[in-house]
C-alpha cells in the first residue's frame, strides 16, 4: 500500500471520528427540557443562551445564567444538568 494511500485513509478515519464525537453532544441535548424547568421556576429572562452552556458543558456558566434569568439556584442546577441529557 502507498504511503499516500494509508495517509488518506487514516484522516478519513480521523474525521469521521472526531466528526462523530463532536456532533454527539448536540445530539444528546435536551435545550427544550431546561428551558421548560427554567420558565416554571420563574425565570424572566433569555434562558435559552445559558441552556447552550450547559449542554456544553459549563455547568457554572448555565447555572449562572439562569440565575441571572430569576431562577433559583436549586432550580438552575437541575435544568443545567437536564440540558446535558438525552431528550425524552
Amino acid at each position: 500500500m502507498r504511503t499516500s494511500t494509508r495517509v488518506a485513509g487514516v484522516l478519513a478515519g480521523l474525521t469521521l471520528t472526531l466528526g462523530g464525537t463532536l456532533a454527539a453532544p448536540a445530539a444528546l441535548a435536551d435545550i427544550p427540557a431546561c428551558t421548560n424547568m427554567a420558565a416554571q421556576a420563574g425565570a424572566t429572562g433569555d434562558v435559552a443562551t445559558a441552556c447552550r452552556l450547559g449542554v456544553s458543558g459549563d455547568l457554572q456558566g448555565c447555572v449562572s445564567g439562569l440565575t441571572a434569568a430569576g431562577v433559583a439556584g436549586g432550580a438552575a442546577n437541575g435544568a443545567c444538568r437536564l440540558a446535558a441529557q438525552e431528550p425524552r
